[in-house]
């Protein structure tokens, strides 16, 4: 099975196209989508579905590190 399902529960790729490049984003910075994903894990969590909340956790945290590289490279 690929990594990043395991992971993420979809490819690097769907998280930048789904999330990252989504309207929400654009109109409300990456920091709405990370806060939107985050409550979705909280929301995950209250249902027990435990292993979902990790994996949208997971994108959370693979979006932040997408905005610090950025902030490294300008």
């Amino acid at each position: 099975m690929n990594k990043d399902l395991l992971i993420y529960g979809m490819t690097r790729e769907d998280i930048r196209e789904q999330y990252m490049e989504s309207i929400t984003a654009r109109i409300s910075g990456l920091e709405m989508v990370v806060m939107g994903v985050l409550s979705d894990a909280q929301e995950l969590l209250a249902m027990g579905h435990g292993e979902s909340a990790r994996k949208q956790m997971n994108v959370a945290k693979f979006i932040l590190s997408e905005m610090m590289s950025a902030k490294e490279t300008v």
